[in-house]
C-alpha cells in the first residue's frame, strides 16, 4: 500500500503541478465483521461530502453510487 500511495501521490502532484501530501496518514485498520458494521461504515463514508461542505445530500455528490 505504501508503494502505491507514494507512486500515485507523485503522479497526482506532477499532473497538477503541486507538491506535498496527497494521502492522509493512516491511523488504523478496522475489520468489518458483519453487515451492520459494513452499513455503518458505508453511511459514514457517504456523509463525507456533506461534512466537507461539497453537497447538501450524499446522492448529490458527483461520485455517489448506491447499489440497487
Amino acid at each position: 500500500m505504501r508503494r502505491m500511495k507514494g507512486a500515485s501521490g507523485h503522479e497526482v502532484n506532477r499532473l497538477l503541478g503541486c507538491h506535498g501530501a496527497v494521502w492522509q496518514r493512516e491511523s488504523f485498520d478496522h475489520i468489518l465483521r458483519g453487515d451492520e458494521s459494513l452499513m455503518k461504515k458505508a453511511e459514514y463514508i457517504a456523509r463525507n461530502p456533506i461534512r466537507a461542505g461539497l453537497v447538501d445530500r450524499s446522492r448529490d455528490y458527483k461520485w455517489w453510487w448506491r447499489p440497487e
